[in-house]
């Protein structure tokens, strides 16, 4: 009888289960449960640290009906619930369930909460903390974990976690929370949540439109007594606002809002389709079912033309009662929001659930349960390739291909040369040709989802001949499984835009470029090197990087040292040719404090050794710096490009009612220079430009990336025309919806066709131009005519495709096809073998990168979650110094980095220090030193799965016991 009884109890559980992830706070209850062993708890809690508290609450779940059960064990669960201040969910173990209408309300709360928190984040967190305990809002325990996360992290961190906590809580905790921040003098944020302006009246929200379509009237607080209308703060939202800690929406619950403008499409009715005809004529094929590719322009609606196929697709699946599932892949964060908010929400969400979820989001850590939950997934391509590896690995609960019936690929041209694309098509292939031998093995099929691929511009892949244009189309069509590759007739095409070509001239005099060519001349003559082509151009670059790859092998410090430096005033030639000399002269100062500052201990007992050659490179610049200075300074030696830049912004803005329009420009720094310089010139201001840059996000630049909400935020100022011009890398090139921009100017940057196409699409508006500013040795001007050549032997290639027999295309497609999976087997068996690292750790030595001294060896080295390298014996510490670096920014999980770790004897940069779990660990960047392998060198590593060796675990346990022994030791010593 206990057994059918301790059934029941399992599936009630079970059937709770959604909601119990919600409710239970994981490090609230674990204690209390007497029947789960140390060991386990540790696991547990080491889930809620790595993936959340609902993750972590659905392991406690299962390791609670895990049998054979202890007796008593429900009600011990239930008692620790009630106990560990989760009364909520321990209702709900008893049954004491709310009512419908109570469950929604108490929903729209927290709904409410999450989208108000940039807002709510500003609180003076330790008054509410304080008001919410005296209240029971929270436990003893709560407040004193909230209590250290201000002091830790700062009142917004605390403010976020303290949200998180009360939401948790039974209904009735919205009022209650309300009379807290009344009490505590917080009427901005209490009339925010209550739509008062001002005065005490309790407003009613009936009637009013809020942000879910289920429940349009019932936004009543959640016990009835109060009630409230939104208001969304327009800033956009810190990463860490998800208040269930990103794993998990509510089960019925509408996708949160990140910004005001994505709020009022939730808000606002549901649009109608209309394609245009050429539009209509392109999804035809799709319209059927068939995987096609859309090669439309920028700007000719290829995303109306997907969701029209989406809406299709999912009508015709559902009237047929088969299963319906649709993801949209893009190649960058930014576009996961743009297809959201602006095209697949507005005309979807009445009919079909629609999410989003990105590398930025929160979400992504629960994409699995996003998947099933919803119809319409938006996400960058790199989380459903994990997804897909996941279940492939049987590691985890992942996404199968089979689970989706349409994937629509945004930017489809990437889909080639072993891009994350590629990988996610490759499964695709591997399994339909696995298919026709299970057909004629008469076996069921695995089922296949439909594709469609959207793309301006597929490319040649840098063809010369039409032939090879045609073959680099055709193998795009067969990763893609495409039946079709659908274009607007050529006679449709709109009118091309006005493309002018802005030729500079040379310098009569530069003598601030003379000086840094003096000084390179003299490094030169000190190193005993011999260039062999221009100083500051491309092919002196590398060849400068290669002398450095060599002289760090052969522990040559005088060569090594001496290169580094000529890169760097390489690159200032190139900056005073793009820009002004000034920001030439001010990164070469900013790059000399710094390798002073390096030369400098943070102790003064101890001495950094700077070499001969090292005293002669900053003797150098030193004895050159009052000349530089001096001529940066002098408007009479600018170069001529930045004249015609000046120019053309200036025609481009006095000609135009309403001018709009981006510059494109080659690097970062030269963007962010770009825009000071538009900004501190007056002339500019007068005729109504707002500029602002919009730059990448990755870190892998000496420039501090930009974050995705920031970029964001540029995006949608100049959407709005707060900004009008725009300086952008390449970033901005590619499927970024910018419809108002006139004008385009790409300066002294010039890639492939494709960027070329995708750049002049950018200017969307009726009588738009393009425009080709040349910059000294970028041979811009040269390469372009190559693009528009290449162009056309696109468009030429593409209609020969178009005119093949079906027949004749699909044996193509089928022989690339075939030749794609053979290729991929021989890279997966030498990749395989790669990877078998049989090399002992002692057999690899890493020296200093500046200096050649011994650091250590690989079984010195340690591995934390499989990505970071660590050296944690006492011996390491006694080799480096530790600067702070105030750039470096706070990661996720359960580690941070707040400095950084140096040679102690020259200097040299070794990595950084990381914060890990209350650890200090240095972490080590692999191209800041020189790998000896059995006595052979290698000095071109760059990344750490180059170094063919397996590092040992780090075993967190063995090491804090150890430094507490340690810290024993000396307190006795002391003692």
């Amino acid at each position: 009888m206990e057994s059918e009884t301790d059934e029941m109890r399992e599936c009630l559980i079970d059937c709770l289960r959604p909601r119990l992830k919600e409710l239970i706070v994981v490090d609230r209850v674990l204690d209390l449960i007497g029947f789960i062993d140390n060991e386990q708890k540790e696991r547990i809690r080491q889930k809620a640290r790595n993936d959340g508290d609902i993750s972590a609450a659905d392991y406690l779940i299962n390791t609670v009906v895990q049998k054979p059960h202890t007796p008593g064990w429900f009600t011990a669960f239930v008692d620790a619930l009630n106990n560990g201040g989760c009364k909520f969910a321990a209702d709900y173990m008893q049954l004491n369930l709310p009512t419908p209408e109570a469950e929604a309300e108490n929903e729209n709360c927290v709904r409410f909460i999450h989208l108000l928190i940039p807002s709510l984040a500003d609180m003076v967190t330790e008054e509410v903390c304080g008001e919410c305990f005296s209240k029971r809002l929270l436990t003893e325990d709560e407040r004193d974990r909230i209590t250290a996360e201000i002091v830790n992290r700062g009142s917004r961190s605390g403010a976020r976690e303290l949200l998180r906590r009360i939401i948790k809580c039974p209904p009735g905790w919205y009022s209650t929370f309300l009379q807290v921040l009344k009490d505590t003098e917080h009427h901005v944020l209490y009339n925010e949540l209550t739509g008062n302006e001002g005065s005490d009246k309790k407003p009613s929200l009936k009637d009013k439109p809020i942000a879910t379509r289920e429940s349009p009237t019932s936004a009543e607080s959640c016990d009835g007594t109060e009630s409230m209308e939104i208001t969304v703060n327009e800033q956009p939202m810190d990463q860490s606002t998800d208040l269930y800690a990103g794993n998990e929406l509510p089960s019925n619950s509408e996708p949160s809002q990140p910004d005001g403008s994505a709020l009022e499409v939730a808000r606002s009715p549901e649009k109608e389709i209309t394609l245009r005809d050429y539009q209509m004529e392109v999804a035809g094929p799709a319209l059927e079912g068939k995987n096609i590719i859309v090669c439309l322009p920028t700007g000719s609606g290829k995303t109306r033309v997907a969701v029209y196929i989406t809406k299709e697709h999912l009508d015709r699946r559902k009237a047929e009662g088969k299963p319906r599932k649709v993801i949209v892949l893009v190649n960058k964060v930014p576009l996961v929001e743009q297809h959201y908010s602006a095209e697949f929400l507005p005309f979807l969400k009445n009919k079909y659930k629609v999410e989003r979820v990105s590398g930025d989001s929160q979400l992504k850590i629960s994409f699995t349960e996003i998947v099933k939950k919803n119809d319409i997934i938006i996400c960058t391509a790199q989380i459903l390739e994990n997804y897909l590896e996941r279940a492939n690995s049987g590691e985890d609960e992942g996404v199968n291909l089979s689970d989706l019936t349409l994937i629509i690929i945004d930017e489809c041209h990437h889909t080639q040369k072993g891009g994350v694309y590629n990988h996610i098509m490759m499964r695709y292939l591997k399994q339909k040709h696995k298919n026709k031998r299970l057909v004629k093995e008469q076996k069921e099929p695995v089922p296949l989802p439909q594709i469609l691929g959207l793309t301006a511009s597929p490319g040649v892949g840098g063809a010369t001949k039409m032939e090879k244009a045609e073959e680099h189309i055709l193998r795009i069509c067969a990763n893609l499984d495409a039946s079709r590759i659908m274009t607007r007739r050529q006679e449709e095409f709109k009118k091309e835009q006005r493309k002018i070509v802005v030729s500079v001239e040379d310098r009569r005099e530069d003598p601030f470029g003379d000086v840094i060519k003096k000084i390179m001349t003299a490094i030169h003559n000190h190193a005993e090197l011999t260039p062999t082509c221009d100083l500051g151009s491309q092919n002196y670059e590398q060849w400068v990087v290669q002398k450095e790859r060599q002289a760090a092998k052969d522990e040559n410090q005088k060569v090594r040292v001496c290169a580094e430096h000529l890169r760097q005033y390489s690159e200032s030639l190139n900056l005073c040719n793009t820009i002004r000399m000034q920001d030439a002269f001010s990164f070469l100062n900013k790059y000399y404090e710094e390798e002073m500052k390096k030369k400098t201990a943070p102790e003064e007992e101890h001495k950094i050794q700077i070499t001969d050659t090292e005293r002669f490179l900053f003797n150098l610049f030193k004895d050159n710096k009052k000349e530089l200075e001096s001529l940066a300074k002098n408007p009479e030696y600018e170069n001529d490009s930045l004249s015609k830049l000046r120019t053309k912004i200036l025609h481009e803005f006095s000609s135009r009612d309403e001018a709009r329009g981006i510059v494109f420009i080659k690097t970062r720094r030269s963007a962010i220079a770009l825009n000071q310089w538009i900004q501190e010139n007056s002339k500019f201001a007068d005729i109504g430009v707002k500029s602002a840059y919009v730059i990448g996000g990755g870190d892998q630049s000496v420039v501090k990336p930009m974050t995705s909400a920031e970029q964001k935020d540029v995006l949608k100022k100049f959407g709005n025309g707060q900004v009008n011009l725009l300086i952008a890398t390449t970033v901005a090139e590619e499927g970024l919806d910018i419809p108002a921009c006139n004008f385009v100017i790409r300066y002294g940057l010039v890639t492939n066709e494709i960027a070329m196409i995708q750049a002049q699409g950018r200017g969307r508006a009726e009588d738009s131009s393009y425009t080709l500013v040349e910059v000294k040795n970028s041979g811009v001007a040269e390469k372009e005519c190559v693009n528009e050549y290449r162009k056309n032997m696109m468009n030429k290639a593409i209609q020969k495709i178009k005119s093949l027999n079906q027949a004749a295309y699909e044996k193509r497609i089928t022989e690339f096809q075939l030749q794609a999976i053979m290729e991929e087997k021989v890279r997966m068996t030498k990749k395989k073998q790669k990877d078998i690292k049989n090399e002992s750790p002692s057999n690899v030595k890493f020296s200093c990168r500046s200096c050649s001294e011994p650091i250590c060896t690989g079984d010195d080295i340690q591995i934390i979650e499989n990505m970071h390298r660590v050296n944690v014996t006492p011996q390491f510490r006694k080799l480096y110094i530790q600067r702070e670096n105030t750039t470096l920014q706070e990661r996720l999980l359960d580690y941070e980095t707040n400095g950084f770790i140096a040679c102690k004897n020259c200097g040299q940069r070794w990595g950084s220090m990381m914060m890990y779990k209350g650890i200090e660990c240095p972490c080590l960047d692999v191209k800041n030193f020189v790998v000896n392998l059995n006595g052979k060198k290698i000095s071109k590593c760059t990344k750490w799965n180059e170094v063919p060796i397996k590092f040992s675990a780090f075993d967190y346990a063995e090491h804090a016991i150890n430094m507490t022994m340690s810290d024993n030791s000396d307190d006795d010593e002391t003692m």
